[in-house]
């Protein structure tokens, strides 16, 4: 990643024992690339399976086993260049890395150095106090993992698995443009979005499929970029946010002790909360690179990229961009709805010939929150979107009141039942007879005669008998009418 200085404005910064301090930040993103198979053997891609079932001759660099290059990762990475406002750069070569680690058979990685396959691009990230920034995308290239060690299983021998090794990742490399914790934690997960709108990585950071490399430095506000440290492999964006500010705190003491920052590979420990040192950070004249003299370079013609773009689906910007417009939502709601496709379209099919308002409203309040509750997403939601917006219909025509409302959803939610049955069952049918309520306010109002007079002197015993007449009819009545007619009989 390159340290160049950057003259953007101050954002953030945070004191120290001798003055403000401003944070920088770059990520390197490890996206693992949606596909079958890997990115140079024919060997599943998929997660999971016992140990060692997903390994070619390929995979375990087995002497005179040649790579064949996955057509079908080119065309993902390219998709996700276009979804990153990216150069599609139509010449691109595959380098050896060259390092010694237990998990990487061959001894290198078969990576891309000089010439990637997508250059420059940038990404729009909206932050909790609706300010938005964009962040620079230095590069995306392609990359076969390695294998993973483990050493927990015996007391005195390390296993590798080789399951991982060769599967594809496009690692995607920002400019140093982040200056906080919650900046970076909201570009991964924008980024995030953006991927599996894409369908090109899952996201899926509790399985590895996308994980941060975290570069951070500290300077005076104003002065060149400081020395950096990486911290390596973070696989969660809370974690992202966490390691963050504890690696710029623990810089600002050093400095600010007389001490100067090493560059350094480092590692986050979750339990802890805190970094610690791994190994001293490695330059690029370190791995040796050099072309991969196995795979011809990539010559991507213009239509193959044609074709990727006449692919690409509606992004999360221009989605929300269309919500606004269309149905007149908030930047709020909408960056609610578009943070998850499934949530745009069930939002979509609900609000068809219906109040948008209501609709967002009914989705990420009840919806959301059940959910939430029963830890279910939105495609394993007991409420189709046709039964919610049948609920929010029995609402418009007043049938049900907002509080006979949510007691059907929460039948909804329990049996899987159209509202329509459920009222039926349950007799459950706002009373709109204003004679009907009238009876119930006379009941009441008589039962309290203290309170009526009362009631004349401080209105907001108003709501008090509405309450009383709710309860009553098991909150059937229509809340207009009984607020009107509790009114009227008190006299004001």
């Amino acid at each position: 990643m390159n340290d160049i200085n950057t003259t953007s404005e101050v954002r953030h910064t945070i004191e120290g024992q001798n003055g403000e301090w401003e944070i920088i930040i770059g990520l390197e993103i490890h996206a693992q690339v949606t596909s079958e198979s890997k990115l140079f053997s024919g060997s599943s891609a998929s997660f999971g399976g016992a140990p060692m079932s997903h390994v070619s001759l390929v995979d375990a660099a087995m002497p005179g086993m040649l790579p064949v290059i996955n057509k079908h990762c080119v065309r993902q990475a390219v998709k996700t260049g276009l979804g990153l406002n990216a150069k599609i750069n139509s010449y691109s070569v595959f380098d050896r890395k060259n390092y010694f680690y237990p998990d990487l058979p061959q001894g290198y990685q078969i990576s891309q150095f000089k010439y990637p396959i997508i250059g420059e691009g940038e990404v729009k990230v909206s932050l909790k106090d609706g300010e938005d920034i964009i962040v620079r995308i230095e590069r995306l290239h392609l990359e076969q993992d390695a294998g993973k060690s483990f050493h927990d299983i015996d007391p005195e021998n390390s296993y590798i698995d080789l399951n991982r090794s060769g599967v594809a990742l496009m690692e995607i490399v920002t400019m140093p443009d982040l200056r906080s914790a919650e900046e970076a934690k909201s570009f991964v997960t924008k980024l995030r979005t953006i991927l599996r709108y894409l369908e090109t990585c899952d996201g899926n950071m509790e399985e590895g499929s996308l994980r941060a490399d975290i570069n951070v430095s500290v300077r005076r506000p104003g002065d060149n970029l400081g020395t950096r440290c990486e911290i390596k492999n973070v696989n969660s964006i809370r974690f992202i946010g966490m390691a963050i500010e504890y690696e710029a705190r623990r810089q600002v003491n050093e400095i600010e002790n007389g001490r100067e920052i090493i560059q350094e590979t480092r590692l986050f420990d979750v339990s802890t909360g805190e970094t610690r040192s791994m190994r001293s950070k490695e330059e690029a004249h370190d791995y040796r690179y050099f072309p991969d003299p196995d795979l011809l370079p990539l010559n991507l013609e213009d239509d193959f990229i044609k074709e990727i773009i006449n692919e690409l689906p509606e992004l999360p910007d221009h989605k929300k961009e269309r919500l606004v417009r269309t149905y007149g939502l908030n930047s709020y709601d909408a960056d609610i709805l578009v943070s998850d496709k499934n949530y745009a379209e069930y939002f979509e099919s609900v609000a068809n010939g219906r109040d948008p308002k209501i609709s967002v409203n009914w989705i990420t309040g009840e919806l959301f929150s059940a959910l939430n509750k029963l830890n279910l997403d939105i495609h394993d939601s007991p409420v189709s979107s046709e039964q919610l917006g049948e609920l929010i219909d029995l609402i418009s025509d007043g049938t049900l009141s907002g509080r006979l409302a949510k007691d059907v959803f929460e039948i909804m939610l329990e049996t899987k039942k159209n509202p329509k049955v459920i009222v039926e069952e349950k007799n459950l049918s706002q009373i709109t007879d204003e004679s009907s309520i009238e009876k119930i306010v006379d009941k009441i109002m008589e039962s309290n005669i203290d309170k009526v007079a009362e009631a004349r002197e401080k209105p907001k015993l108003i709501g008090w008998f509405v309450g009383q007449v709710m309860k009553e009819s098991q909150g059937k009545a229509n809340p207009a009418t009984v607020n009107n007619l509790v009114k009227k009989k008190i006299g004001i």
